[in-house]
Parts: C-alpha cells; structure tokens; sequence
C-alpha cells in the first residue's frame, strides 16, 4: 500500500512535468515575434512602453544616447516594456548592426534586464561583463531600493564608461554586499593561514610549510576572492586596506587561539 502510494505520486511528478515542459517549448518568446505597431512613428532611441522613466528623464536619455553614437559611433537603444512586446521588429526599426546594444527593460521576470549585443561589442566588453551587468543593476532587490529607471541608467552609464575608456573586463564600481563577501573570504584566507602556520613542535616557532602546503587555498580566498575583485573594480584604497587588514587579524588570532587556550585552562586549573 505505501509503496502504491509513492509510485503514483512519482507518476504524478512525472506528468505534470512533462505538460510543463511543453508548454515552455511552446510558450512564445518576448522578442519571438514581430509587432511594429506598437513602436512610434518617428525613430528614437529610447522605446518606453512601460512608462519606467518619467518624461524629463526620457528626453534627457534620448539627447544623450544620440549624442554619443554621434562622437563614437556607438549605437545603445532601450526597450521597455510589460504585457507586450514589439519582438524582432526593433531590428529594423534601429537598423541594429555589430555595433548595437539593445537594453530591454522587463519586469515580468526575476531579472528586469536583458541585453542584445552586437558582435563587435565583445571585443571591448566580453560575455562576463553583461552577466555581471545584468546580475548587479537588474536584480530585484537593486530595482526595489534604486527603482526600475536607476537600474537602466545607471546599467547604461556602465556601458557608455567602458566604451569610452577602450573596454572593461568586469563592471566598475564595487557594491556594498560585494566589498562585504571579499572582506569575509579575506578574513577566513586569514583564519586557515594562521592555523596552518602554527608550530608542530615545542622548539618551532612558524610551520611554514604548512602555512605553504595550505597556500594554494588561503590565496585563493585571499588573492583571487578577497584582492582581485576589488583592485579590478574600484581605485579607492579603503576597501583594499580593511581586507588585508582581515586577512592578517583572522591569521593573527588563529595563529595565537593555542596560547589564549593553554591561557583558559592554566586559569581553571
């Protein structure tokens, strides 16, 4: 009887799942389509069916993006919109070409942004780049704290720098709960360095090689987790100071816990 009972819900399982994976290969595409009616008469860079930025702003947006594609040849378009969608009739509404970066701005999703990318664009700002853009200025708790019209501008102003400054291999700026998780990973490269740099012996005073062999993990931590992103982020030197200053912190007082214990218990006794 109970194994009649799991294997007709294994069966059920099993049957929702594959309706479900139906209706996702079916289920259109946002930009699957063509719709050219719902984009204006005129052409301008800036599409704003979702009503996201308010009309000083767009205006402002719009004279901006036209006169950057007139100094650097650089064409950026943006695209908002909710229950409905133009699709692929953007292409030849904008004439988008290599140079072209389309921005969509949607929030039925979890991520309200999305990029289209000519392929002259990756030589100057790689794959990584738009996966970073999009995971930091589209998320929703970026959007629910700055607002739907700062994650695309401040998405866009991202691109316009980098562009301007030959390229970038990571987005510029170092966010708070980033610089955060660099502080930590520092701080626990400290930790396993200054316990594997404790001294094995009575007449010992460092276990180097130790402290060596462990090396390939504490760097990481330290190196590539808690130095490398913030050097390649951000010129200011606080946040780099405050991670070697973990670092070295969590290795002092790991290296040190054998004495503070042999402390506490010298003093029960």
């Amino acid at each position: 009887m109970h194994l009649c009972f799991w294997r007709r819900i294994l069966v059920s399982i099993a049957v929702f799942g594959f309706i479900g994976s139906i209706w996702a290969i079916n289920s259109p595409s946002a930009l699957a389509y063509e719709n050219p009616d719902l984009l204006p008469s005129f052409v301008t860079p800036v599409v704003d069916l979702a009503k996201t930025l308010p009309d000083p702003q767009e205006e402002k947006l719009v004279k901006e993006l036209e006169q950057f594609e007139t100094d650097t040849g650089w064409k950026l378009r943006v695209l908002t919109q909710y229950d409905r969608t133009p699709g692929r009739a953007v292409i030849k509404y904008w004439g988008l070409d290599d140079k072209s970066i389309l921005l969509v701005a949607d929030a039925r999703g979890g991520n309200i942004l999305s990029f289209s990318v000519g392929d002259a664009v990756y030589e100057f700002l790689p794959r990584t780049f738009w996966i970073e853009l999009q995971t930091r200025f589209g998320n929703l708790y970026f959007v629910r704290e700055e607002g739907e019209d700062q994650a695309i501008l401040q998405a866009l102003n991202s691109v316009k720098g980098c562009l301007l400054k030959g390229g970038c291999n990571v987005v510029p700026g170092l966010p708070r709960e980033q610089w955060i998780l660099t502080l930590v990973t520092s701080a626990v490269g400290g930790i396993i360095c200054g316990f594997a740099a404790q001294p094995r012996g009575d007449k010992k005073i460092l276990g180097w090689q130790w402290a060596l062999i462990f090396s390939p993990l504490w760097g990481m931590l330290f190196i590539a987790f808690g130095i490398a992103p913030v050097i390649t982020r951000t010129s200011d030197w606080l946040p780099l100071v405050r991670n070697i200053s973990a670092f070295a912190i969590g290795a002092l007082v790991a290296y040190l816990s054998p004495v503070f214990s042999r402390t506490s218990s010298n003093a029960e006794s």
